[in-house]
């Protein structure tokens, strides 16, 4: 099995293609990383930058709000943290809505067998 079954879709990007994607500088990019350590791309040999999809998304999102919406660093910064939380919160109750789920199935096969 290949290990890129979508052959358009690469494993690693560089930085002149990801800030090609975005109509953005490559400089603009490095100082994103520099505020926003969420994107953190591998460095290969001689400090060559390989962003990978999961890198993309946090660029776009931080384009989305800095260059689209036009929030400030800081505020966008405020809105990923804020993000972030809200899916961590999210993945905790899912997960105890999931418990529940399993306990009042258990409980229904209980009730089940009296009568």
């Amino acid at each position: 099995m290949p290990l890129n079954p979508n052959k358009d879709l690469k494993l690693y990007y560089s930085i002149g293609e990801v800030a090609e994607m975005f109509g953005v500088s490559e400089t603009l990019l490095r100082y994103w990383e520099k505020e926003f350590p969420s994107i953190s791309p591998k460095k290969a040999g001689r400090n060559i930058r390989q962003y990978s999809q999961e890198d993309i998304e946090q660029v776009r999102l931080i384009y989305n709000l800095v260059k689209v919406k036009g929030m400030k660093l800081a505020a966008a910064r405020r809105a990923l943290e804020t993000t972030r939380d809200d899916v961590n919160r999210n993945v905790e109750v899912v997960t105890r809505l999931q418990a529940v789920r399993e306990e009042l199935a258990q409980l229904k096969k209980a009730l089940d067998g009296l009568v």
